[in-house]
């Protein structure tokens, strides 16, 4: 097969926010475990406005936004798309379309009829696309995305003894390089209304504890703060600003940030909806304890592996990290459910769902 592959988020220098998490990971993992693990097939990577070669026989367009043209209506090839959620039509009162979203979703919906297999991160959010787009779910196939392989629990651990110089250096200078404290409740993600972070900050407030939040967003400066989909982050810059107890480091490298979950007490997060929840599986991978809501996908994701807490109060969440916080033995419990759970899921096994899909759709070799 020779299957091209949109690379556009990746090469545009608009799509940094993709780049740097989300759809940039996907594509890159997605990538990589193509080459690694079907290596016969021929790849074409592409751009968007790029002439692609005759003998293409499928094309996958690995992201789609609702309010954005990024998806052709027509295309004389086969053609695979990826949807990763739909939160701004599920919840269109904190993410409202305007006119002209409301214009290019209408196209968008008829580009998404018109092809031939849709790709999607979790049951939850093929349900969704079945109801908010009005597809069938015959041609929606719903694959799990995995953490990146550098996400796993090192040896020198909370729970294991720290006989590891080399990496017992590591997290001393990170713990100098962030300002951290002994002890901390870690969120990694964005600040759109759907990760509920008004809400978490106010529960760390009630109980007291050190918080470190990790995202580009949360220092960004350059956003319109008339924007309603903004309006979580605003707030939430202005609830931590003189909050000592709350550290924002927002992005830093991938070395940085496995280490980080590494030594985080437990990981935090409450979203009110998710239609993956890629940073559990990194902490999980990790070895950290996981508290988080079941809104979403992220009870299908997080099995039994995860403290769960209702998203919508506030004691709850507070009471639940309390809890975790304060308790070694099911600290390790809820690590120790954690990596079996993450194990179940690899970019090996995405690739190989991604390419029976594939394989369904394109033309056989010689024809």
């Amino acid at each position: 097969m020779n299957i091209a592959l949109d690379m556009t988020p990746l090469k545009n220098p608009k799509s940094i926010a993709h780049r740097v998490r989300g759809t940039g990971f996907y594509i890159e993992n997605l990538k990589r475990s193509l080459l690694q693990y079907y290596p016969n097939n021929k790849y074409t990577f592409f751009i968007r406005g790029e002439k692609l070669p005759k003998d293409v026989d499928l094309v996958h367009y690995p992201y789609f936004e609702p309010f954005f043209l990024t998806l052709p209506i027509f295309s004389k090839y086969k053609r695979i798309v990826t949807v990763h959620d739909l939160t701004p039509l599920i919840f269109p009162k904190e993410f409202p379309k305007g006119v002209r979203g409301k214009i290019k979703w209408e196209l968008q919906k008829q580009a998404l009829k018109h092809v031939d297999g849709i790709i999607t991160d979790s049951v939850c959010s093929k349900n969704d696309i079945i109801k908010h787009a009005g597809i069938s779910g015959n041609k929606i196939y719903a694959i799990h995305l995995a953490a990146g392989d550098e996400f796993k629990m090192l040896n020198s651990s909370k729970f294991r003894p720290k006989d590891d110089q080399p990496l017992a250096e590591k997290f001393q200078s990170l713990r100098k390089k962030y300002n951290l404290p002994e002890k901390f409740v870690l969120y990694v993600g964005d600040v759109t209304w759907n990760k509920n972070l008004p809400r978490l900050v106010e529960a760390i407030k009630r109980i007291d504890l050190a918080l470190v939040m990790v995202g580009s967003a949360l220092m960004r400066e350059d956003f319109d703060r008339l924007n309603p989909w903004n309006k979580d982050l605003l707030n939430v810059q202005k609830s931590v600003e003189f909050d000592k107890r709350i550290i924002r480091l927002g992005f830093i490298p991938q070395q940085d940030l496995v280490l980080l979950y590494n030594e985080a007490t437990v990981f935090a997060m409450p979203s009110l909806y998710e239609g993956f929840g890629l940073p559990i599986l990194e902490a999980m991978s990790c070895g950290c304890p996981v508290i988080s809501s079941k809104e979403g996908s992220l009870g299908e994701i997080a099995g039994d592996a995860a403290y769960f807490v209702d998203a919508y109060n506030i004691d709850d969440i507070a009471g639940g990290i309390k809890k975790v916080f304060e308790d070694k033995s099911m600290q390790k419990s809820l690590s120790d459910k954690g990596l079996l759970r993450a194990k179940k899921f690899t970019w090996k096994k995405t690739a190989e769902e991604t390419m029976k899909v594939y394989s369904g759709f394109a033309k056989p070799s010689g024809f």
